[in-house]
């Protein structure tokens, strides 16, 4: 059996299909790629006013979220080529010798300090009646998270991608929706973006985040 036909046995990802997430367990998922909130820099009446509309903003959802924090370490390299080619092309002396002192100290200070790039994500459910477990709080914990029995969907399943993505969708405008009121922005990750995602956390040596070329 092929290395990557054995792998794909443990994934709980049956298809990225119309920016929608399709489980071998027979649910759907959306995920929401989210601006953050400096909640350190707000003052303790702002704080308290924010936890308190947020808990009555999860309470009136009748359905489960996930939140994500992806962390990854940030690569310089192209930021660093980018710059020895601009020093190259700088006809002026003094700022090759800037363009120069500048780069070693980003390549110093990057090496002496452990630079994160953290992007924010939810994820929200939807699984079909028909294929909602009822096994417990684990069992229903364990499909909201994606990580359920590995079992293809049926044709019904299939047959009802429409109705059910728009079922879906409504519970994702709703989130927006109410991610807005606290001044956050978000919005969905479209099917290319939810394989480079995926593609990603399942090979993060192979698909390091890189800071972009220089530009004038």
């Amino acid at each position: 059996m092929p290395v990557g036909a054995a792998a794909q046995q443990f994934l709980a990802i049956e298809a990225v299909r119309e920016d929608t997430v399709i489980l071998k367990a027979g649910g759907f998922r959306v995920v929401l790629m989210c601006s953050s909130l400096n909640f350190a820099l707000k003052s303790a009446d702002e704080q308290d006013a924010i936890t308190y509309q947020f808990q009555n903003f999860l309470n009136s959802l009748d359905f489960s979220l996930q939140f994500v924090v992806h962390s990854r370490r940030l690569n310089v390299a192209p930021y660093l080529e980018s710059l020895k080619a601009r020093q190259k092309e700088e006809d002026n002396e003094l700022l090759q010798i800037q363009m120069q002192e500048y780069t070693e100290f980003i390549r110093t200070f990057v090496d002496a300090t452990n630079i994160m790039s953290k992007t924010f994500y939810v994820v929200i459910p939807f699984t079909p009646p028909a294929f909602e477990k009822k096994g417990g709080a684990l069992a229903n914990l364990l499909s909201t998270l994606g990580l359920g029995p590995k079992k293809s969907p049926g044709g019904e399943l299939a047959d009802s991608f429409g109705e059910y993505k728009n079922q879906l969708w409504q519970r994702v405008d709703t989130v927006i929706d109410g991610f807005a009121r606290f001044s956050i922005r978000s919005a969905p990750l479209n099917t290319e973006e939810l394989i480079e995602l995926f593609y990603g956390l399942y090979n993060p040596t192979e698909f390091e985040r890189a800071l972009g070329p220089v530009t004038t």
